[in-house]
């Protein structure tokens, strides 16, 4: 009887979940959503541990195989039996055109963990291991090859390093001012509010366009490219920081007159602590929905700035200046490879849209698990 009664008790008793449980609960559910997630985490990885993945450097060309096409990996024999992947050497028969033709009088197997260019490994230690290679006699451009003869598929790795994290330090330095900034202004209102918001309109008001040619005017020329742009992402994160802070006040506005705020004064916290530890946790649904779509605009902006010469410069690679080399009609129609930085984009924008959104439904507390 006792036994029976302690299991109609645990019965009765509902399942306690945490706000992140359900919404990670609700995001699974999102097949969109889940497929975005991982798509940008392997587009991540894939930049974080270029050196390993990729063949051969960032700087590395060869002057030779200019425009060389995509290299086609073998994994039959003439015979038409199975056997490990291989290549053949391509020959420049063009060089007007620079039209290829691969010799296939010798075959280049793939081998797997080859020695190759050093590198450094988070500034520990040096080593020469790559994922993949060929022998010297042949090259392998799995995404072809632009104007100096670089690796497409080396570059678009070591890009992405620029490409996806400058947006992610700029939405940092955003989030953080506009978090405080708001939370501060929402929190005692009156002549402060005021004052910060009219501060925060000035800044609005600020053309970042104008700024940005005005910035890149005044920087000394002899700056490193990547550097060069580094300081003008954390500059305009500096002004952008102002749109975010206006929604956060208004979020603080409302849940300064909540309950829990009330206790949190009545029993002595200082107004710091509950600006930090009582109201803005309550804003972080809002914020990570913000930063997951806020950061294809950073992805853009750089894809941009360095579209037309303001960003990252040659010889580094970044998916903008990537794509530059696609300016040419002409060159865009022999050589349709170099359209692949642009797919990258388009990609890396639209996962990270899918997952917003997904984010967004999942930690809206009207919808169900």
């Amino acid at each position: 009887m006792q036994d029976t009664k302690q299991s109609l008790d645990h019965l009765e008793q509902p399942a306690v979940r945490s706000l992140w449980r359900m919404a990670w609960m609700k995001l699974k559910k999102n097949k969109m959503a889940i497929a975005g997630m991982w798509i940008l985490i392997v587009l991540h990885l894939f930049s974080i541990f270029a050196n390993f993945l990729v063949p051969y450097g960032e700087t590395t060309s060869d002057r030779r195989r200019t425009y060389h096409p995509p290299t086609k990996v073998h994994f039959f024999t003439p015979e038409g039996k199975l056997t490990r992947p291989y290549i053949y050497n391509y020959r420049r028969v063009d060089a007007v055109r620079n039209r290829y033709e691969p010799d296939t009088s010798k075959a280049y197997p793939i081998q797997f963990f080859v020695r190759g260019e050093k590198y450094s490994v988070l500034g520990l230690f040096e080593t020469d291991l790559h994922l993949f290679g060929v022998d010297s006699g042949a090259k392998i451009f799995l995404l072809g090859a632009d104007r100096y003869g670089r690796d497409i598929f080396s570059r678009l790795a070591f890009g992405g390093r620029r490409s996806l994290f400058i947006g992610i330090i700029g939405l940092t330095i955003s989030l953080s001012i506009g978090l405080v900034y708001g939370g501060v202004a929402g929190y005692f209102g009156g002549t402060v509010d005021n004052v910060m918001m009219r501060i925060s309109e000035v800044i609005i008001s600020i053309p970042s366009f104008y700024l940005l040619l005005a910035l890149s005017a005044v920087l000394p020329i002899g700056m490193p490219s990547d550097l060069r742009f580094l300081m003008i992402t954390v500059i305009l994160a500096f002004i952008g920081w102002a749109g975010l802070a206006r929604v956060i006040r208004g979020m603080v506005l409302s849940i300064r007159q909540s309950e829990f705020v009330t206790a949190a004064q009545a029993i002595g916290c200082s107004q710091f602590r509950i600006i930090v530890r009582h109201i803005l946790p309550n804003t972080m649904s809002y914020v990570i929905v913000n930063a997951t779509l806020s950061i294809p605009s950073f992805i853009l902006s750089e894809s941009g700035l360095s579209f037309i010469g303001v960003g990252i410069q040659h010889p580094l690679a970044s998916w903008g200046n990537m794509l530059s080399e696609a300016l040419n009609l002409s060159s865009l129609t022999r050589y349709p490879w170099l359209l692949v930085p642009g797919f990258m984009i388009f990609i890396t924008v639209l996962c990270y849209s899918f997952f917003g959104d997904g984010l967004r439904d999942a930690l809206d507390p009207r919808t169900r698990v």
